[in-house]
């Protein structure tokens, strides 16, 4: 009892580990070095920068997006200049003006 106890527990961490390593190398695949991350954005999909802001951390967060192919990509950029993709999409549109909803309207 002892043993399938054990030989089950060593199983479990196994799987553990190999979860978090597995992670760990598909969150290295969306991060590299800033100006890289911005000419594939550019030459891939046409996207240039159309929104910046300031995050938790010192980290700079990016809105970029392509009128032309209505791609978007929000992007993390540390004070080390290591830029991740945090999410993408498409059917990206300019607004202008307000936002806001009209006194009443619910969202």
């Amino acid at each position: 009892m002892k043993q399938q106890f054990l030989a089950l527990s060593l199983g479990v961490g196994a799987m553990i580990l190999a979860t978090n390593h597995a992670f760990a190398q598909s969150q290295n695949r969306n991060c590299a070095d800033r100006a890289r991350v911005v000419e594939r954005l550019a030459s891939a999909y046409g996207e240039s920068r159309q929104s910046i802001g300031l995050g938790a951390n010192n980290s700079v967060i990016e809105v970029f997006a392509s009128s032309e192919t209505g791609t978007w990509t929000i992007t993390v950029t540390s004070p080390a200049g290591m830029t991740c993709l945090v999410a993408s999409g498409q059917a990206y549109e300019a607004t202008k003006g307000d936002l806001t909803p009209a006194k009443g309207v619910a969202l």
